[in-house]
């Protein structure tokens, strides 16, 4: 098992989701985003959900390619 961390980005938020995009990567060579709960989110990181969009976090890839372990940068 992995436990590479990279940089992420908070795009907004949808009801109960976070719309994530990887900042490691240029941003042509960059993903669609990726939805995660913003609950999970939130209390990982100690930051509001109201207050999460835009927000620098960093987080782990696992090895089915999810993010967990959600940090403030």
């Amino acid at each position: 098992m992995t436990t590479d961390r990279v940089s992420v980005t908070v795009l907004l938020t949808i009801g109960d989701q976070a719309e994530i995009v990887a900042t490691d990567v240029p941003a042509a060579e960059r993903a669609e985003p990726e939805r995660y709960p913003l609950a999970e989110i939130s209390e990982a990181t100690g930051v509001p959900a109201a207050r999460l969009p835009g927000t620098r976090l960093t987080a782990v890839v696992g090895d089915d390619d999810r993010l967990s372990g959600w940090q403030r940068a």
